[in-house]
């Protein structure tokens, strides 16, 4: 077999497996509120969002794999951009596992963006990064955030005036409901924009192997890029469904408590956010949005009973996030250029 093609092969693996550890790792953002209110169980609520996750690839258009694919300037002539984006996606993997082992709900999409980056750096410096692909998703990183609490916030707001005459057990079962809706919705956005994220790369990898063109664009309608579409959101459905409990205790418990109908508060805020943003080709974090979302509806009643110190030690890992990814994407793609000789 063609060493090129065993190559691409492989590597196009580890794409799919960041893909299902994105999943895992992302679980947490989409079941979170829905466990945390005791609506589902973790394993009912893990297949729920998987399901949501998988049918995403019917929703969305792929603009933002087509913002992630163009990162790195990509010279088809040069295979060691094959080597280029295999690093990156190993920086990624790395980062994403350190902050699961220590229960930090740090962003797979800054962390996939921080690899790409560094292991570019790394061959052939600031040249090859399209920057305006950087500070686009730079952007995003405290807006998706602000936009998810800004709008869970003011939905709090009026649901407290809307069934302010309502009692309480009645209120508690409408949003029971609710967050069925909420929670599908949310994981819907979470599949549209994470998945595509694995697609990009994929593209790009095509591309440096002289597979695609650069201007190649992903459709279903076309058999050639059907397969990473379906794969990907596949992998990330997977992912979800294997769960991730030590985030979502960060995440739905340990932020602030939560009642049904902070959880469709957030769910839907989360889902208003990453729906834009998927629209408008931004890959944000969906981690950062819902943990904005969750500090949104927490806000109205109970200020002081947000966990502040918890809130802070996240932000803290989503700073580190693109620069730790980039320095290991760095590494990786060094070590990867000691062993061979061809770069």
């Amino acid at each position: 077999m063609d060493p090129l093609l065993i190559t691409v092969i492989v590597i196009v693996a580890v794409a799919l497996i960041f893909d299902v550890i994105n999943g895992f790792h992302d679980a947490a953002n989409s079941i979170a509120t829905i466990v945390s209110t005791r609506v589902l169980s973790p394993r009912l609520a893990v297949f729920w969002a998987a399901f949501f996750n998988f049918i995403a690839m019917f929703v969305f258009a792929p603009k933002v794999a087509n913002t992630i694919s163009k990162i790195v300037i990509i010279d088809a002539s040069d295979s060691a951009f094959l080597f280029v984006v295999f690093a990156g996606l190993l920086g990624a993997i790395v980062w994403d596992l350190v902050t699961w082992f220590y229960g930090l709900p740090t962003s797979s999409s800054h962390a996939l963006i921080g690899g790409l980056t560094g292991a570019g750096l790394a061959y052939k410096g600031a040249e090859i990064i399209r920057w305006e692909k950087i500070a686009q998703t730079a952007t995003f990183i405290p807006l998706a955030p602000i936009i998810g609490l800004i709008i869970a916030f003011g939905l709090m707001i009026a649901v407290y005036w809307i069934f302010r005459k309502w009692h309480p057990k009645k209120v508690d079962w409408i949003f029971r409901k609710g967050q069925f809706v909420s929670a599908a919705l949310y994981s819907l956005g979470h599949g549209g924009n994470d998945a595509q994220k694995t697609m990009g790369v994929i593209v790009a990898l095509l591309v440096a192997a002289g597979m695609f063109s650069e201007d190649k664009q992903l459709s279903m309608s076309n058999w050639d890029t059907l397969w990473i579409i379906v794969s990907c959101h596949l992998a990330m459905a997977i992912g979800t469904a294997l769960g991730g409990w030590r985030i979502v205790k960060t995440m739905g418990m340990k932020l602030t408590k939560l009642k049904p109908v902070h959880g469709f508060c957030a769910e839907t805020a989360g889902a208003f956010t990453i729906f834009m943003a998927t629209r408008m080709g931004i890959p944000i974090s969906t981690t950062h949005t819902i943990a904005g979302s969750i500090i949104g509806v927490g806000a109205p009643t109970n200020l002081a009973g947000i966990k502040w110190n918890i809130a802070m030690r996240i932000v803290m890992a989503w700073v580190l996030t693109i620069p730790a990814s980039a320095i290991v994407g760095a590494l990786c793609f060094w070590v990867m250029q000691m062993i061979s000789a061809k770069f």
